[in-house]
């Protein structure tokens, strides 16, 4: 009674069908959406009845390759970007269900979405920040993206 959104998934719907919940992330590969955490759940990606971490220590050279390898995915879709790749796009949460990313880890991907979404990076860079939440109780945790509400969002514009 007191959490009913949340006892109910945080199921997102659109048009009366459920097309995701806010809590737990979702694999989106097309360049014209923002991308998500690597999710470490297999076989089946951000699969909440496997929800666990990679288990992987940052001198594991299994993580260190899968790292170059994300690098190297995300170099591809935009080759013109130069700047330092944000952790988050190329590591899993704890859980492998993370429906959110950082602000830097949204930024990042702007030019990616706008070019082939055809629109201008402005208007795509409002969008992120209209979708930034700031800390839980004003202090509790990072500012962060969900992935999922943002990508919708973008489906909405004209």
């Amino acid at each position: 009674m007191l959490f009913p959104r949340q006892a109910n998934g945080s199921i997102i719907t659109e048009a009366g069908r459920a097309i995701g919940s806010s809590l737990i992330g979702q694999p989106f590969r097309d360049p014209k959406y923002f991308w998500p955490r690597p999710s470490a759940t297999t076989p089946v990606p951000y699969n909440a009845a496997a929800s666990s971490g990679s288990n992987l220590g940052p001198t594991n050279p299994a993580l260190m390759i899968a790292v170059r390898e994300r690098v190297a995915v995300l170099r591809a879709a935009d080759p013109e970007n130069t700047a330092p790749v944000p952790v988050d796009l190329v590591t899993a949460s704890a859980s492998g269900l993370d429906p959110d990313i950082s602000p830097a880890a949204a930024y990042y991907q702007v030019r990616r979405v706008a070019r082939a979404r055809g629109v201008p990076e402005k208007g795509i860079r409002a969008l992120v920040g209209r979708y930034t939440e700031g800390r839980q109780f004003g202090g509790l945790g990072e500012s962060r993206v969900n992935v999922l509400q943002l990508n919708l969002a973008l489906n909405r514009l004209p």
